[in-house]
This record gives structure tokens, C-alpha cells and sequence, in this order.
């Protein structure tokens, strides 16, 4: 097996994931006036994290929204208002205070190994990309965490202007990596968006996006399958 010469992972579900936490809550309310249960709550999230594919019924405006939310903030902030008033979330104040917890970078929960494997491939000389679809700047996590400076390179959507599973926004990351494609190994949680870095020739490792609690070591465990053991 030839070790990768740089690592490439994915945000949402991989290295960071949104975890509900009980005061976004408090005051929201659906349908006619009716405060949501724990399970709800967690199909907000879901439908606020997916990383393809339609999640509610849109209207044209919401579709046209949704289609172009990882290239513009605007369209964003629009998509996700609208995923939210199609879910029952209709008084707007609402809507935009949980949107805000959304693209609030403090709002996500690392997974328990994030740290370790950047860490502890930056501290092989590995160098690390973060390839996301988001359109806003998810780097203050990366700050929060104290790991900053272990990621060479963010390739996001908004930014590159190219989307996942394009090829584009993979070739953008290993350019700015200076590697070759088929030397790198890609991580994330979605088979459609994330193994698009198959394209390349790219080596893909597939996560489950389970709650931080339910997994501990599956970036660990997938970059050693690579043959990255790391301490």
C-alpha cells in the first residue's frame, strides 16, 4: 500500500457535526404554536445537514434556492429559511435564530479524533485540505479547536465556485496542496459528493455521520487503513 501523500476530508459529518443542543429550542414553535419533541428537533438537524439530495418539498423559489445554496450565502440563508417554513417553522424570528446556530462555526461539535488526526498528520509532514459544500466560512472551528494551522488548504464551495462530487473543487484543493490526485486520499460522509474525488484517481475512505458520542476513532481508523497509523 503507498501512503497518501496528502489527506483530504470533508466538514459536515466528518470532522465537525451539528449537534442539536436544547436551548435553540426553547422558544421555537411549529404549526400552530406547538412546541417540538426531542425527535423533531433531530429531523431539523438532518434536514439542515444532508449533504445531497432534496430534504422537503420547495417551491420554485426555494428550489432554485436550494439548488445554488453551497455557491452563495444569500441563496443559502434563502434555501435553508425555506427548508424550515416547509417543516413547519413558520414565524420567521424562529426560523433565523436556528439558521443562525447553523452557520454559526461554534455551533458545531468536533468528533472525539478530529484534533488527534489533524495533529498527528501535520505532525508526519502529511498535508491536510478541508474540502466542504458550504457557503459560509467554517474556519473559526478550526480556530476553536486549536487546530488551525494543521490544514494546509479550505476548498469550499462558496469560495471555489464548484460543488461536490465536481472535480473541480477536488483538483482545486490538490493544486493548492501541490500533489498528485492519485497520490491523496479523500475523507468524508457522503458515497455521491464525497467519492466524486474518485474522478482523480483519488483513494476514498467512507464515514458514518453518527453522533460524536458514537464515534470515536473512525477518522483515526480510516487514515491508518491508508496506511497512516498515527499515535
Amino acid at each position: 500500500m503507498t501512503t497518501p501523500a496528502a489527506v483530504l476530508f470533508d466538514f459536515s459529518g466528518t470532522l465537525f457535526r451539528l449537534e442539536e443542543d436544547e436551548s435553540w429550542f426553547t422558544d421555537l414553535r411549529v404549526g400552530d404554536d406547538e412546541q417540538i419533541d426531542g425527535r423533531f428537533q433531530a429531523e431539523l438537524m438532518r434536514r439542515m445537514t444532508q449533504p445531497v439530495g432534496s430534504v422537503v418539498t420547495l417551491d420554485d423559489d426555494g428550489h432554485r434556492a436550494w439548488e445554488a445554496r453551497d455557491l452563495d450565502p444569500a441563496m443559502h440563508r434563502a434555501a435553508y429559511l425555506a427548508v424550515l417554513k416547509a417543516s413547519g417553522v413558520h414565524r420567521v424570528e424562529h426560523a433565523e435564530a436556528l439558521y443562525d446556530k447553523v452557520i454559526d462555526p461554534s455551533s458545531w461539535t468536533p468528533y472525539p479524533d478530529t484534533a488527534r488526526v489533524l495533529q498527528g498528520l501535520a505532525d508526519r509532514g502529511v498535508p491536510v485540505a478541508v474540502v466542504s459544500n458550504i457557503a459560509f466560512d467554517l474556519r473559526a472551528a478550526f480556530d476553536l479547536l486549536g487546530v488551525h494551522d494543521t490544514v494546509a488548504h479550505y476548498a469550499l464551495s462558496f469560495e471555489v465556485g464548484a460543488v461536490k462530487p465536481d472535480a473541480a473543487i477536488f483538483r482545486s484543493a490538490v493544486d493548492a496542496l501541490g500533489v498528485d490526485p492519485a497520490s491523496c486520499l479523500m475523507v468524508g460522509d457522503s458515497e455521491e459528493a464525497d467519492g466524486g474525488a474518485r474522478a482523480l484517481g483519488m483513494s476514498f475512505a467512507l464515514l458514518d455521520p453518527l453522533p460524536t458520542s458514537e464515534r470515536p476513532s473512525a477518522l483515526l481508523d480510516a487514515v491508518a487503513a491508508h496506511g497512516l497509523a498515527l499515535a
